[in-house]
C-alpha cells in the first residue's frame, strides 16, 4: 500500500517525487520521518484524538507555535507507575508519544539555593516552557545522584533460531556477542541512512531485546517487523508495556544501589557496558550498566507491577545521598554534553554514521548487512559534512532549527540540530552539520537567532568527561 493523502498543494511536487523514490528505489532521497504513516501511536488514530487535534491544527494552522509548546488536549493518556510520585514533586509536565513526562520538579527549586551562579537565566521567547530548575537538577545528578521516570522506553524483542542472523543483517554493529552484553548500533535503509538508532542486548542465544524511545515505537517497531524474515525463524514482540525503567545516575549511584541490592554492584562485578540480573528490596530487576546521562549509573527495567515499589525503595535508599528526582530538561542537557545523538532531531535518514560521528559502531568488515554499499561508496567518496559540537562565544539562547553561516556568509550552510546550556561545562552548547571546511575545531561560524549573529567555534567532543573516566568508574 502507498499512502500519499492530506497535502496541501504546496507540497505536492515534492511528496510525488518521495512516494516515486519509494517505489522504484527502495526509500526517498529525503527523511520523511514527520509524515511517516508509521509514526502514529495507538491512541492517535482513535476517532477522538482524530478529531481534537485535527480540530486544534486548523486553529493554529497560521499561528506562531513555540518549539517546546506542549499539546493541552488530551491529556493524560498514558501514565507511568511512578506519576504519582512525580505528581507529589510539582512536576511540570510535558507530553511525549501520549506520556506525561515531567520536564522539571518545582519541589527542586530549593537547589537553586546552591547552583545559582551557575544556572544562567532566559528572557523572552527563550525563556518559555523552562525553568531554572532544570539547570539545578542537571548539577545536582553530576554532584550526587538522580532518578529518572524512563517509563517511556520501548522495548522490542527479536527472538527465534534466526534472530542473530537477522540483527546482524539489520544492525551496522555487530550483534553476535556475548548474553548479556549491550550493543548500541544504527540501523540503516539502501542509501545508509540512519532509520533507527537503538541499544540491543543479547537477553539469549536467540533472544534480544532492542531498546528505543517511546515516541518512536511505532516507527521502529515497523522497520524491524517489515524487514523481518517470513520463514517463522524470528518473531517480533512489543513487550514495552510489561516493563517499567528507572535510571539510576550519578557519582553516588553505585552507593545507593548497592545498600538495597542483594548483589555486588561493584565496578568489576558489573562493569560498564554489561547486563545482570540482580534483585533490589523485593523487586526483580534487569540492570544495565548504561548512561544516556554521561554518568555512572544503570537503566533498571523491572516488570511493571512492581515499579512503584522498586521507586520507593531507591528513593528512600538515596536521602542520606541527597538523591532528586530528575526531568527531561536536565537529561537532555546532560545528554548534550557528552555529545550523545538524538535521533529525529542529530541524526536520521538523511545523515550516515560517517557524518553523524557515530562510525565506531560500524563493522564493516562483519559481512552484508543493509545500506552496507552504500556505506562503502560513502567511505570512498570521502565526507562533505560532519556533526560538529559548537559553543556561542558570548550568553545566549538557541532553541535548535537555526540556521548557521559562514563568517559574513549569506548563505545558511546548515542548521542547529540540538542545543541547550551546558551547566556543567558553563557554556551554551549547539550541534548542527557543517561542510567539512568548517568542521576543524577552533573554525568560526555564525547562528542566527531572531535576525541577530550569534558568533559560535567548534569545538572536540565531547565537552564533558572526555576520557568517559566517570562512565567506567
Amino acid at each position: 500500500l502507498w499512502s500519499c493523502v492530506g497535502l496541501w498543494l504546496t507540497h505536492a511536487g515534492g511528496a510525488g517525487r518521495a512516494i516515486a523514490e519509494w517505489m522504484t528505489e527502495g526509500t526517498p532521497s529525503m527523511d520523511l520521518r514527520e509524515a511517516d504513516i508509521t509514526r502514529f501511536q495507538p491512541h492517535q488514530t482513535s476517532r477522538a484524538y482524530v478529531a481534537e487535534r485535527c480540530a486544534q491544527n486548523y486553529r493554529e494552522v497560521y499561528d506562531i507555535i513555540h518549539p517546546m509548546q506542549p499539546i493541552e488536549r488530551p491529556r493524560n493518556v498514558r501514565l507511568s507507575p511512578f506519576h504519582p510520585r512525580l505528581v507529589a514533586q510539582n512536576a511540570y509536565f510535558f507530553q511525549g508519544g501520549g506520556w506525561e513526562v515531567a520536564q522539571w520538579h518545582e519541589a527542586n527549586s530549593r537547589l537553586l539555593e546552591s547552583y545559582d551562579d551557575r544556572v544562567p537565566g532566559r528572557e523572552g521567547w527563550g525563556g518559555q516552557f523552562w525553568s531554572r530548575i532544570q539547570g539545578a537538577e542537571h548539577l545536582a545528578v553530576r554532584d550526587g545522584v538522580g532518578m529518572f521516570n524512563l517509563a517511556a522506553l520501548a522495548i522490542i524483542e527479536v527472538a527465534g533460531p534466526g534472530a542473530l542472523q537477522y540483527l546482524n543483517w539489520l544492525a551496522a554493529n555487530q550483534i553476535d556477542r556475548p548474553v548479556g552484553k549491550i550493543i548500541y548500533t544504527a540501523m540503516l535503509n539502501e542509501r545508509g541512512g540512519i532509520v533507527m538508532d537503538v541499544t540491543v542486548v543479547r537477553r539469549a542465544v536467540d533472544r534480544f531485546w532492542i531498546i528505543t524511545g517511546g515516541g518512536i515505537l511505532p516507527h521502529d517497531l515497523a522497520w524491524v517487523r517489515s524487514n523481518a524474515p517470513a520463514d517463522g525463524s524470528v518473531t517480533v514482540t512489543d513487550v514495552s508495556s510489561g516493563w517499567a525503567t528507572i535510571g539510576l545516575w550519578g557519582p553516588k549511584a553505585r552507593e545507593v544501589l548497592q545498600s538495597v541490592a542483594e548483589e555486588d554492584v561493584s565496578n568489576a562485578a558489573f562493569p560498564y557496558y554489561s547486563t545482570r540480573q540482580i534483585t533490589v528490596d523485593n523487586a526483580p530487576v534487569f540492570a544495565l550498566r548504561v548512561s544516556y546521562a554521561g554518568e555512572l549509573g544503570w537503566e533498571l527495567y523491572t516488570p511493571t507491577e512492581y515499579a512503584l515499589r522498586l521507586w520507593d525503595v531507591l528513593w528512600e535508599a538515596g536521602q542520606p545521598h541527597g538523591i532528586v528526582a530528575a526531568g527531561s530538561g536536565a537529561f537532555d542537557s546532560l545528554r548534550l554534553e557528552k555529545g550523545y545523538r538524538l535521533w529525529g532531531a542529530d541524526i536520521h535518514t538523511d545523515y550516515n554514521p560517517f557524518e553523524a560521528g557515530i562510525g565506531w559502531a560500524v563493522r564493516l568488515d562483519k559481512g552484508d548487512f543493509l545500506g552496507r554499499d552504500a556505506l562503502l561508496r560513502a567511505k570512498e567518496a570521502g565526507q562533505t559534512r560532519k556533526l560538529c559540537c559548537m559553543t556561542l562565544d558570548e550568553p545566549g539562547v538557541l532553541l535548535g532549527k537555526e540556521p548557521i553561516f559562514a563568517p559574513g556568509g549569506e548563505k545558511a550552510i546548515g542548521y542547529v540540530s540540538s542545543a541547550n546550556y551546558g551547566y556543567s561545562v558553563g557554556q551554551f552548547i549547539a550541534y548542527g552539520y557543517l561542510p567539512i571546511a568548517l568542521a576543524e575545531p577552533g573554525s568560526k561560524v555564525e547562528i542566527e537567532y531572531f535576525g541577530e549573529r550569534q558568533v559560535a567555534t567548534v569545538r572536540e567532543e565531547p565537552l564533558f568527561d572526555p576520557k568517559m573516566a566517570r562512565l567506567k568508574a
